[in-house]
């Protein structure tokens, strides 16, 4: 298996879908609701996070999915893996957060999920359409 063009497609997806969300759709949002928490962009924890998710799918969600020869089975996992991943940060916040908005936990959590399933479908399809398997 080339688990590097999988981490490498997985990586890119990621990016421009989420950059698309954080940016465009949901600036405004997130500026609402949580203005008065923001601060300056940590980049290392970005990054970090970012290279941490891309590993949890890829090993849970995309190289089973590829064994099995199905795309749908990234997606239902990583929809699951998104949840799980997104719901620690947002309901952590809700227990530890005096006034966490529960909008922002809700959006996020199917945020989460819809994220992890797209990439990890997306990339299941295209490894087994290049045979990287």
């Amino acid at each position: 298996m080339n688990y590097i063009k999988m981490y490498v497609t997985a990586l890119i997806l990621f990016l421009i879908i989420d950059a698309l969300w954080l940016t465009v759709i949901a600036k405004n949002m997130y500026k609402q609701y949580l203005g008065y928490l923001m601060g300056d962009v940590v980049w290392w924890a970005v990054i970090t996070f970012y290279v941490l998710f891309i590993i949890g799918l890829q090993y849970f969600c995309i190289i089973p999915a590829i064994n099995a020869q199905s795309a749908m089975h990234a997606f239902y996992a990583g929809a699951l893996f998104g949840l799980v991943s997104y719901a620690t940060y947002d309901l952590t916040n809700q227990a530890t957060i005096k006034g966490w908005p529960m909008l922002i936990t809700c959006i996020d959590l199917l945020w989460g999920a819809f994220i992890g399933a797209t990439v990890s479908a997306l990339t299941a399809k295209i490894a087994l359409l290049l045979k990287w398997h």
